[in-house]
């Protein structure tokens, strides 16, 4: 890998993007700390400071810190991310849609203008409920119209310029922009929750050698999920395809044989998304309508009030409130449910089968048509399972030790799985363009 960027620098093209890439990340960090107009940043660290360990920190992570310090860029590019869920998933739903995706590269621009607007829309709506749910809790230095608008404006323009910013970087830049803009506000995050790891318990523990063997546990703990990150996402099950032989005149065509990759991840980090934004959403809106106190063990009243206690990931494997750990069983099965559900709308095994038996290609040992589906349904059946509960293991282990010993670490497997997975696309990207590189000047010297 390393390498791989060594040799990278020293082609200009690559250099020139890699460059541009940085300048790119750079106005993000930038625009992260830039306050926005009329906002009292006291009242949102005073909020997070009450509701540590909660749906707002993990949103926290998403936006590098912005929302904590309630910057410009506050909602991030998280507007973007849902639109374009939203975005897959009427595609299924709607013919036309669909249409103008089966059209190529007129109808992904079509899409992507689309995207564009609801990503607007959704920002407006999400920055017009915080200036109002917080600005009546005294986010606001003045709790008027002319503020509420221009927080909203703020807002919209911050996330905007992001996914401005974020076409740009793959257009002239490194890897997918989104998710390159996603990923640097993940890894802004990481060094605050390592130190304050270091210093609950290392700094913290009642001996030397008690602090040591602490330090090597959450080394150990970071290498072992990293790991695991990488297998999972690296990780695919090949199924071999034959094409079968055609003669016309003297020559021959076909014959060779490939596989089609399925990802032992097939979804990626959508079902943890999903799962947690539905998870989180009850517990969000009490907090932003000023009931979030109502969310906790103590105050909880009725039914109704301890269900969202078992809402908050807060109070899972906490052994002072084993009972909320039962909305733990809820969080996994909705992150298996949604892996199948997204997997079932991206992946369409009769579509491939019939774009094979088309193509004169086959399964070794099945019938092309009906049965190459139903095959490859049972094999995308069992991959997504254990994708799915892949996903489950590394998302559990910083709940596991939240709740377990408090550690209030915002980043957890979402944000790993991301950052990884992120990583090693980019990486792939360089060295593609490094060979495509190599090709042309191997041509252009013929």
């Amino acid at each position: 890998m390393f390498e791989s960027l060594r040799n990278a620098f020293r082609i200009e093209d690559i250099r020139k993007r890699l460059f541009f890439t940085f300048i790119m990340l750079m106005l993000i960090r930038f625009g992260s700390i830039l306050p926005t107009p009329g906002v009292n940043p006291e009242f949102i660290q005073e909020f997070f400071a009450q509701h540590v360990g909660e749906a707002f920190n993990f949103f926290d992570a998403f936006t590098g810190g912005s929302l904590y310090r309630f910057s410009v860029f506050a909602l991030s590019i998280t507007p973007y991310i849902t639109s374009s869920i939203i975005m897959q998933l009427l595609t299924v739903a709607i013919p036309k849609l669909e249409e103008m995706k089966k059209e190529g590269e007129e109808g992904r621009k079509k899409i992507a203008t689309i995207t564009r607007y609801l990503t607007v829309v959704l920002a407006l709506i999400e920055s017009a409920a915080m200036a109002i749910g917080f600005g009546r809790g005294g986010l606001l230095v003045d709790y008027n119209v002319v503020n509420i608008i221009v927080v909203v404006a703020t807002l919209t323009a911050g996330t905007a310029l992001l996914m401005w910013i974020g076409e740009r970087i793959t257009d002239k830049g490194v890897g997918n922009g989104i998710s390159v803009v996603l990923t640097i506000n993940i890894l802004s995050t990481m060094p605050q929750d390592l130190t304050r790891l270091y210093h609950q318990f290392v700094v913290g523990s009642s001996t030397i050698a008690w602090g040591v063997l602490a330090a090597l546990v959450i080394i150990g703990i970071i290498l072992l999920v990293f790991v695991f990150v990488v297998v999972l996402q690296s990780g695919e099950r090949r199924i071999p395809v034959q094409y079968s032989q055609k003669i016309q005149g003297r020559k021959t065509f076909g014959g060779q044989s490939t596989h089609i990759p399925l990802k032992v991840n097939t979804a990626g980090v959508i079902p943890i998304i999903f799962a947690s934004a539905i998870m989180q959403f009850p517990v969000v809106l009490i907090s932003l309508f000023g009931g979030g106190d109502g969310a906790t063990p103590a105050t909880a009243e009725g039914i109704g009030g301890h269900v969202l206690v078992g809402m908050n990931s807060q109070f899972w494997f906490n052994p002072s409130y084993p009972i909320y750990s039962l909305g733990l069983l809820v969080y996994i099965f909705l992150t298996i449910f949604f892996a199948y559900f997204y997997t079932a709308i991206t992946f369409n095994p009769m579509e491939i089968a019939n774009n094979m038996k088309k193509s004169g290609g086959f399964v070794p040992g099945i019938r092309p048509g009906k049965q190459t589906t139903d095959y490859l349904q049972k094999i995308l059946n069992y991959i997504i399972f254990v994708g799915a509960c892949g996903l489950v293991i590394v998302q559990l282990v910083p709940f596991f030790f939240n709740g377990m010993f408090q550690a209030q670490v915002a980043f957890g497997g979402t944000s790993l799985i991301i950052v990884i997975g992120v990583i090693l696309d980019t990486i792939k990207q360089i060295e593609s363009k490094m060979v495509v590189r190599s090709y042309s000047g191997f041509l252009t010297n013929r």
